[in-house]
């Protein structure tokens, strides 16, 4: 008798060969995409100082970083506004001359192979911070759904290719693809962003899109880190009302839910590798802590892992140049 089984899994371990003949997930650019911010002006490339190597850009800066991206091959790019002006309902969401609907523009004529995604809410728009109008404190839900309709209206009349709300409001995507379908625009996908849970991770966004709350915080609309059911229940409600495509946000604490969304509806999937995954990366590479590509490279494989067809992450660049010099 041997002493081990005859089946011994280190064989397929032995080359890199081996390793990619049997490898279960991959990971390609194409199911990256770019989280861009955009602002007025010429000329402006402002760092985020929270986030190494992301900046807030005029449209004609976005445009260099949009044609890398699709040098790159990434899949696409979502696009964050950062007004000039804010107010109570955050009416700049909709001004067709606002920074998102020119990069939109900007987009669609001189890199029309990227997709272009719009991220739909009032929080870099209001002067509260929130994403919604407020009522006695709080965001009036029903009332906002007319707003983000129209943002969303007017993202698509730019040329959008998908709109993704991610306001969490009940009843959004049902008020949204009712006002594309009347708008004329019946093939516009939604992308949802159908379980978006509250937490710490999302600080280093807030200074780049300029949108934290000045009182309180988001927990009355986002979701609950502990609850896994209601995730689900989320995801089927958007997906009734129209959502074709739903997102999981944050991804990296939230494989569980990842995996759960795509065993259990077989939509496409995206999940947003935010800002707070990113940051911890980057500083605890900067200090020598941690090899920084590889964890980049092994966080993105386990979302893809977990069941997302598409990953929102801000290492979108410099995971494309290292699958290219992998090949």
């Amino acid at each position: 008798m041997p002493l081990f089984p005859t089946m011994r899994p280190r064989r397929l371990r032995r080359t890199a060969a081996l390793r990619r003949l049997v490898r279960e997930t991959f990971l390609q650019p194409s199911q990256l995409v770019l989280p861009l911010f955009v602002r007025s002006g010429e000329g402006v490339r402002q760092p985020v100082e929270s986030m190494p190597g992301v900046s807030q850009t005029s449209v004609d800066e976005m445009l260099i970083d949009a044609r890398e991206a699709a040098s790159l091959g990434l899949g696409g790019v979502l696009l964050f506004g950062i007004p000039d002006t804010k107010d109570a309902v955050g009416s700049e969401a909709w001004n067709d001359d606002a920074p998102v609907q020119q990069a939109v523009r900007a987009l669609k004529r001189e890199v029309p192979e990227l997709v272009v995604i719009t991220d739909v809410c009032l929080c870099e728009y209001t002067e509260h911070g929130h994403c919604g109008v407020l009522r006695n404190g709080d965001v009036d839900n029903d009332a906002t759904l007319e707003l983000l309709a129209k943002e969303a209206v007017s993202h698509v009349r730019a040329g959008a290719d998908l709109v993704a709300p991610s306001d969490m409001m009940d009843g959004r995507v049902s008020a949204i693809r009712a006002a594309l379908d009347a708008g004329g625009f019946t093939d516009t996908p939604i992308l949802s962003y159908a379980a978006k849970f509250a937490g710490p991770f999302y600080g280093p966004f807030r200074e780049a899109a300029e949108s934290t709350p000045q009182f309180g915080d988001r927990r009355s609309y986002q979701m609950d880190a502990g609850n896994s059911d209601e995730a689900l229940r989320e995801v089927l409600l958007d997906i009734e009302e129209g959502a074709d495509m739903v997102m999981v946000k944050p991804a990296g604490p939230f494989l569980d839910i990842i995996h759960r969304v795509k065993s259990e509806t077989g939509y496409p999937v995206a999940a947003y590798q935010v800002s707070g995954e990113f940051s911890m990366i980057e500083a605890a590479g900067e200090r020598g802590w941690i090899d920084r590509d590889g964890v980049m490279m092994d966080s993105l494989l386990g979302i893809r892992r977990a069941g997302a067809d598409v990953i929102i992450t801000y290492f979108a660049r410099d995971a494309a140049r290292k699958l290219r010099a992998e090949r």
